[in-house]
């Protein structure tokens, strides 16, 4: 275990005590992410790297395991395990603990079975779309680079639900209609930018950014639907994929979940980046060729 990856373990730590010792209680997100001394936006991926599984996941579990032991070995009513445990009700408790144990609070009491006190909820369904490589390949196939990137100003389109099919596509294809306009496709460099974390935000409600950047001097007219802002100064961990959207995937994942939990880095609160380095294959979903950025600073150790 690198040195780093053990003060990010005793950062997340100090998260799994506050929950394990409140199992009654319930935290927000910036409330844990404050705690652990990560930006809320990038907490949630960071505790899933580092732990194997979700905030609520993790929750949820050590919240049913409790109860299963109670409902072992002590008298406790259903309705006491329940709010001792943290949940809402007794219905609730009994739902979730059914959902994991296929068995209701009272049948699993009765049974005396205690061989699968390990709840065996698959966590990640997304490893189901991620390519089967180990460490060493992932290694070799992604290597990281730090590089500094100076302030920009960036024109883009925000798309909210950009799960829906086509929605994220059907942007670029409006931004690239704008820059051509403009004058600015053939030496424009086009990226999108993630602004929710989809391990927490709502499928229909997450944000994505089709953008590209423009020069210093210009201005979006009022009657335009594409948008100017800033991005600050900010220094990156990347690497280069082209490939599939599993391939894809897999690199992302690589860097947050391996790389970047065992270098000396944290994630800023600033957007990760997806590059595209040919601008003639960016709305061919099929095949991708990028630049992938995380945004980091300095871990600190508190």
């Amino acid at each position: 275990m690198t040195d780093s990856n053990i003060i990010y373990q005793k950062r997340i730590n100090l998260v799994i005590d506050q929950i394990s010792k409140n199992l009654d209680k319930s935290y927000s997100l910036d409330e844990l992410a404050k705690i652990a001394h990560f930006s809320p936006y990038y907490f949630h991926r960071i505790f899933t790297a580092v732990l194997g599984e979700s905030v609520n996941s993790y929750t949820n579990r050590v919240r049913i395991e409790k109860a299963a032991k109670l409902l072992s070995f002590s008298s406790k009513d259903l309705s006491s395990i329940a709010f001792e445990c943290g949940f809402s009700s007794p219905s609730t408790f009994s739902r979730s603990f059914k959902n994991y144990f296929d068995l209701s609070p009272s049948a699993f009491r009765k049974s005396g079975d205690n061989k699968n006190r390990k709840i065996c909820k698959e966590l990640h369904p997304m490893e189901n779309y991620l390519c089967d490589m180990t460490l060493e390949e992932k290694m070799a196939k992604f290597p990281i680079e730090i590089k500094q990137l100076p302030k920009r100003k960036l024109a883009y389109l925000r798309v909210i639900d950009s799960f829906k099919e086509g929605a994220v596509i059907k942007a670029f294809e409006e931004l690239i209609i704008w820059a051509k306009k403009k004058e600015l496709y053939a030496t424009g460099q086009f990226f999108g930018m993630s602004i929710d974390d989809p391990f927490v935000t709502p499928e229909n409600k997450y944000r994505y950014e089709a953008c590209m950047l423009v020069p210093n001097d210009m201005i979006a007219g009022g009657d335009e639907k594409v948008q100017i802002m800033h991005l600050p100064k900010c220094k990156y961990a990347t690497t280069k994929v082209s490939g599939n959207i599993n391939l894809v995937a897999t690199a992302i994942g690589y860097m947050y979940n391996n790389w970047l939990i065992n270098n000396p880095f944290e994630p800023e609160h600033q957007y990760g980046l997806e590059y595209f380095l040919d601008n003639k294959s960016i709305c061919n979903w099929d095949q991708f060729n990028l630049e992938l950025y995380i945004p980091i600073i300095p871990l600190i150790k508190y």
